[in-house]
């Protein structure tokens, strides 16, 4: 069973458990939701679909304006820093069944989601009420901490309170502090059909996360120079070196992308910046990703 909006609703109802809701445009990020309930009175909540490099999944959900570093968050689960990315937004319909911008702690309510691990902030223990989307982005209901603890009591999660913000040391003497939320088991997702290289309505080629087979069948067999080049260490942060399969090094190169990206932009790098922020953004990715893109570069000419 997938739960709608309307099932959800009523369950929390059969649960007794009190909230209010809010009807409102269809809406993509917080700040947009706070235009229309940014006055209710509750806190506003902040969604992340996160996977590993071993396709364990987790939901984090803290308050808008929690600072989540994705690099510690990942050490203090014992991924390294680097082993936390963005999910891909397939993963979104296949595991959570929820669309694009409707990730919170209620979409753990389907089945598919049930190897998935919850962090909670523990901020939302200070708030009266919190705010999220009930599966749907064009409604946001308001409750308190109680009242999300009982419905994932109901649904067999045990809620599990963290500070976001921390950042305990890791090391030999001391191991990390939530490795323990780790999920047991890996979800693979099925295969998705692959798309020949075509262009769009605007003219555009599309871009190589759909699979383009503009790779030429050279990349599939890496010559002896690409296995010897020597994996160099930017930034703690460790080269990829092209497989056999070219889609998925492909993938792993953009997903590695998009997890730099977030993990540049911050509220603290906007200040310190300013105009500059994207000339820095940039070098910064560019530092991080020059062994990857050469290696590809390599595989391609040789």
């Amino acid at each position: 069973m997938v739960y709608s909006k309307d099932q959800l609703l009523a369950r929390l109802k059969e649960l007794q458990i009190d909230f209010s809701q809010y009807e409102h445009p269809v809406v993509l990020t917080v700040e947009a939701q706070a235009k229309y309930v940014g006055n209710v009175g509750g806190a506003l909540s902040k969604n992340l679909f996160l996977k590993d490099k071993k396709h364990r999944y987790y939901v984090v959900s803290a308050l808008a304006d929690t600072k989540v570093d994705m690099k510690v968050l990942s050490q203090r689960l014992g991924l390294g820093k680097g082993g936390l990315r963005m999910a891909p937004e397939e993963a979104l319909g296949e595991i959570l069944k929820v669309p694009l911008g409707c990730v919170t702690p209620f979409a753990l309510v389907n089945e598919s989601a049930s190897h998935v691990s919850l962090l909670l902030d523990k901020g939302f223990k200070t708030q009266e009420c919190c705010i999220f989307h009930p599966l749907s982005n064009d409604m946001s209901i308001s409750l308190n901490a109680f009242g999300l603890d009982k419905f994932l009591k109901s649904i067999g999660r045990d809620p599990t309170y963290i500070d976001l913000e921390a950042n305990p040391p890791v090391g030999k003497d001391q191991p990390p502090d939530l490795a323990s939320l780790v999920p047991s088991g890996s979800t693979v997702l099925p295969d998705l059909p692959k798309k020949t290289p075509s262009q769009d309505s605007s003219g555009n080629h599309p871009s190589a996360g759909n699979n383009s087979t503009a790779v030429t069948a050279k990349a599939d067999k890496p010559s002896n120079a690409v296995q010897n080049v020597k994996e160099k260490s930017v930034n703690g942060v460790r080269p990829l070196i092209p497989s056999t399969d070219a889609g998925k090094f492909v993938e792993e190169l953009l997903d590695r992308t998009s997890t730099l990206l977030l993990s540049e932009i911050s509220e603290d790098s906007i200040k310190r910046h300013a105009g500059q922020l994207g000339a820095e953004v940039a070098n910064n990715i560019k530092k991080c990703l020059r062994e990857d893109l050469k290696n590809l570069a390599v595989s391609i000419m040789q």
